[in-house]
């Protein structure tokens, strides 16, 4: 009888033969590669069966976890949070509890709404993002559903100081810009907490009294509940007409930062919606 000739095997099936061909079998396979697409071909097998990183400018095909999301300072910056959708802030991940209306368009100029980021967190196999909102009481909170967000990174921060009646712009922890300033009159003084640009309005008449551009805030004045019918928001804005009148250094405003026309160009050109804003003695 005539006996049958046993097949040669690879180096690759006898790693598979014994079962660990995953993590061994393209390793073997490369010594064997004699030309540079198959050894390409096998590094390719070995980096995605062992879980090994890839190959130098390759993207990676592993889902990277969530990653937590810093909070805001002068350092690093801050993630800012642009709606894609209406919803519902909740008090907390998941809720139940009191939910605030967040809209996909800013109340004034009816621009995208960004917010700024605080926190993050995943709740039930869910992400969440905790947003500062725009709303009375100032610094009020509310989380979302990430996937109802885009989110982007700023590296600017805005420090307002009512004491020394400054403005002062940091893009990566280095201070690029300071602004002298009118800050609150003490009947109606400029409120102190954090809070963000909210929107970056061009002004139709830049020789009125807030100037050219106007970049509202999420903060509001702690007195005046409505003014020049708005909610009373408080911004930072230029200086033209009678605004001329209360010098640069003074604190003669109804909560309002002015500085003049040439910074807050610069502010809007260069600061970002949902920037955080720093206010302060």
């Amino acid at each position: 009888m005539k006996r049958k000739r046993s097949r040669r095997r690879s180096p690759a099936e006898i790693d598979l033969k014994r079962g660990d061909g995953a993590a061994r079998g393209p390793r073997r396979l490369l010594r064997h590669c004699r030309t540079p697409a198959l050894a390409a071909v096998a590094l390719a097998l070995s980096a995605a069966s062992a879980g090994a990183a890839p190959a130098p400018g390759e993207p990676s095909t592993a889902p990277a976890p969530p990653a937590a999301t810093a909070p805001p300072s002068r350092d690093q910056g801050a993630t800012v949070a642009r709606i894609v959708k209406p919803l519902r802030a909740l008090s907390r991940p998941g809720g139940p509890g009191p939910a605030r209306p967040v809209s996909i368009e800013t109340s004034w100029s009816g621009q995208a709404t960004t917010l700024l980021v605080l926190a993050s967190t995943t709740y039930r196999d869910r992400e969440w993002v905790k947003l500062l909102l725009p709303d009375r009481p100032n610094g009020s909170t509310g989380w979302v559903p990430r996937e109802f967000v885009v989110l982007r990174h700023t590296p600017y921060w805005v420090e307002v100081s009512t004491g020394r009646r400054t403005v002062s712009v940091y893009r990566g922890g280095h201070l690029v810009r300071r602004f002298r300033a009118v800050v609150g009159k003490p009947s109606t003084p400029t409120p102190h907490g954090l809070a963000a640009i909210y929107e970056r309005v061009r002004q139709p008449d830049p020789k009125g009294f807030v100037g050219t551009w106007v970049l509202s805030l999420t903060i509001l004045s702690d007195v005046l509940k409505h003014f020049e019918g708005g909610v009373g928001r408080i911004g930072i804005h230029g200086r033209s007409g009678t605004s001329l009148l209360d010098p640069l250094g003074s604190a003669r405003s109804h909560g309002c930062i002015r500085i003049s026309n040439g910074p807050v160009e610069w502010m809007a050109a260069h600061v970002p919606a949902g920037t955080p804003v720093r206010i302060r003695d």
